[in-house]
């Protein structure tokens, strides 16, 4: 299978039009680690139920919660390109309840 490509300006996650469309103004984007899973970037409080913590390593990715596919950030920042990394499920299982966390929070 050919490696899909979203969509970027200048080495900026920001700016991805992910490969189905969707953008941070239109549904939104979120953070995640390498497995697709939002991470969770408030301060001093607990990780909240279902998401992934910060990692330390500040290797991040960008879910696309539309469609379910994943985008390496430094990729991004390094090339310029978008490669898509991974596809998740975001209709049903842990990611779907992570989306939903994660749109539920306060920040």
């Amino acid at each position: 299978m050919d490696t899909e490509f979203a969509q970027v300006i200048d080495h900026d996650v920001t700016t991805i039009t992910c490969v189905c469309g969707n953008t941070v103004g239109n549904e939104g984007l979120i953070q995640a680690n390498s497995e697709g899973i939002p991470v969770y970037g408030g301060s001093d409080t607990p990780v909240p139920a279902g998401l992934a913590v910060w990692p330390e390593d500040e290797d991040l990715y960008t879910l696309c919660p539309s469609c379910g596919r994943v985008y390496r950030d430094a990729i991004i920042e390094e090339t310029g390109t978008a490669p898509v990394a991974l596809q998740v499920d975001v209709s049903t299982g842990p990611v779907a309840e992570a989306i939903r966390v994660h749109w539920s929070l306060d920040l």
